[in-house]
């Protein structure tokens, strides 16, 4: 279907805004942009309210932890931002983590990971770990539900499915948002919206190129979960977007998934680009598609 008219008419505020392109850039300088977009468009009166708001560590790794205001034992979520691996913080993503906080009805704890180019793979693994690790051994004292759900956006949506692999016994289910799950792989997305849809490939190219470095082995599965074991992964939600470079890989992931006879929930939004979960304010499609999204997670992490 033709790409969403609100959006489209977010895409060119963006062009000609006139800033250089993210790739042209330093990681500091593609930070600044995320947060111009996304913390400096929040306020008090849009923020969403949500119980409690605390700041602390998991394993060592700072979090954000977000109560509902509703009482009783609800799931714990274990949000993961995106932003390439490079770029995203506990702030860009507080307005979804308040969102999956109040209308899924969990506990979320969104985790401040290191980031490349400072901290390469496979810090950003190994943070991830760590805080759902601690989570585990919390749950009673955070949700208290007894069940932990890992989620995250893009590359969040890559830490998730790879959190899911290696922390099975864990992990209860597992909520992926447009994720990039295989690092080095060629499919038909990357070439049909490799420009002209938020996110292009050559942002892509400049996020991997500083998140795996040179001389990383390209088969490993702690960047690229599609080549991972699958077997006896949680129930998953697998969300993707007709206007993203990354449809094809999350739409493999979520096949492989279901034939290694894990239950996936698969959707696909029309219309709609990669990080419409940050375009809410501007799109009503964008702002259904999240809602939808958010439904769908309640309804998993209750099952």
């Amino acid at each position: 279907m033709p790409l969403d008219p609100q959006t489209a008419a977010l895409l060119r505020l963006i062009d000609d805004a006139g800033y250089p392109p993210m790739a042209e850039g330093t990681p500091e300088t593609a930070r600044t942009a995320l947060r111009a977009m996304t913390v400096d468009w929040v306020t008090p009166e849009t923020q969403i309210p949500v119980g409690s708001v605390e700041s602390t560590e998991a394993g060592g790794v700072p979090v954000r932890v977000y109560r509902p205001a509703s009482s009783g034992p609800v799931p714990t979520l274990v949000y993961l931002h995106g932003g390439g691996f490079v770029i995203g913080d506990l702030d860009t993503h507080d307005q979804t983590c308040r969102r999956f906080c109040r209308d899924a009805e969990v506990v979320v704890v969104s985790v401040d990971y290191r980031l490349a180019p400072e901290a390469p793979f496979p810090a950003a693994v190994d943070d991830v770990l760590a805080a759902v690790d601690w989570v585990a051994g919390h749950e009673a004292e955070l949700g208290g539900a007894g069940r932990v759900v890992v989620a995250g956006d893009s590359a969040g949506g890559n830490l998730a499915a790879v959190a899911a692999q290696a922390r099975r016994d864990a992990v209860d289910a597992q909520v992926l948002l447009y994720p990039t799950t295989h690092m080095a792989g060629d499919y038909p997305s990357r070439t049909e919206n490799a420009e002209g849809y938020f996110l292009d490939l050559v942002t892509m190219h400049w996020f991997a190129g500083h998140y795996l470095g040179t001389g990383t082995d390209l088969d490993d599965a702690r960047h690229s979960p599609l080549l991972g074991d699958l077997d006896g992964v949680a129930p998953a939600l697998v969300v993707t977007t007709e206007y993203d470079p990354l449809r094809d890989e999350g739409e493999a992931y979520a096949d492989r998934l279901a034939e290694a006879g894990v239950r996936v929930d698969r959707v696909r939004y029309d219309g709609l680009v990669h990080g419409f979960a940050d375009m809410v304010t501007t799109s009503a499609a964008a702002e259904a598609a999240l809602d939808d999204v958010v439904a769908r997670t309640r309804a998993l992490v209750r099952d």
